[in-house]
């Protein structure tokens, strides 16, 4: 997919999603093959992604072109710990065994993971490198066409992937009057919303764009919902208590400080015209 392309398909994302204070921290340590440095492999960094890494996270499903949002600030965090490109080692996992309790066959993990408190029982997370918003994607002439409201939501049977912030928002800020279809995946939410079993899906803003944009034919964005007390702040993801979580944190804190990490996201994500607010 060329670069236009791709910037043109992402166009939309607000730069204002993406404010998140961070302060700037000393120097990262390079990397040890003393096995007290805390890697799954001395001298080699291994980070994970999902099963099938999409777009825009990652382009082609090939983490190791750096190509994609989440791909380019990996490496990004890995030349600041001091790891060369051909340093880094990519595995895969799904989105649910990653955030299990137990041992982790990667240093960290980085696939749009929302930090929770829930969550931080069982895995570490780093500063936050995002912060996105939920939207509503529904079918061109379906159900909820002209829903310009929380009221209007309320009636319709909402998806979401199982155990996201996306069903998370669904239950706290729409309320609706039938139980949301929680799925395992959000492959499954698109592909019950395609079949009519839905009448809409709830997904974070960045992939409800490239929803509408992409993969989902005649699909439109319904609107922005607001974050009724579950905040989407996305982290880099490490086994609980990693003796990495602390130098991860410090490179993104860097990163952030030092506009890396807001230039990747221009890139990636882009800038642009919001969508409506469903109040």
């Amino acid at each position: 997919m060329s670069r236009s392309r791709l910037l043109t398909l992402t166009a939309g994302l607000t730069a204002a999603a993406f404010a998140l204070v961070g302060c700037a921290s000393g120097g990262t340590a390079a990397p040890s093959d003393d096995a007290d440095a805390g890697y799954i492999t001395p001298g080699t960094l291994t980070i994970a992604t999902g099963d099938i890494a999409y777009y825009p996270y990652v382009i082609d499903d090939d983490p190791t072109s750096g190509e994609g949002f989440e791909a380019a600030i990996a490496y990004a965090i890995a030349e600041k710990l001091g790891f060369a490109h051909d340093e880094v080692e990519w595995v895969r996992t799904s989105f649910e065994s990653a955030i299990a309790p137990g041992p982790k066959n990667f240093d960290f993990n980085i696939q749009q993971y929302t930090i929770t408190d829930e969550r931080k029982q069982a895995v570490d997370f780093s500063t936050p490198y995002y912060a996105a918003s939920q939207a509503v994607v529904a079918l061109k002439g379906g159900a909820a066409e002209g829903v310009d409201s929380i009221e209007g939501l309320k009636d319709l049977v909402l998806g979401a992937m199982a155990g996201s912030t996306s069903a998370q928002t669904i239950e706290a800020t729409v309320e609706p009057n039938t139980a949301p279809q929680l799925y395992g995946s959000n492959e499954d939410a698109v592909a019950a919303l395609t079949a009519n079993q839905i009448d809409a899906l709830v997904l974070d803003l960045p992939t409800a764009y490239l929803a509408t944009a992409v993969y989902i034919e005649d699909s439109f964005i319904v609107g922005e919902l607001p974050a009724g007390g579950v905040p989407d702040e996305w982290g880099v993801l490490l086994a609980k208590d990693s003796p990495l979580t602390a130098r991860v944190s410090a490179a993104l804190d860097e990163l952030r400080a030092d506009g890396t990490l807001a230039a990747i996201t221009e890139e990636w994500l882009g800038a642009g015209q919001g969508v409506t607010l469903l109040q």
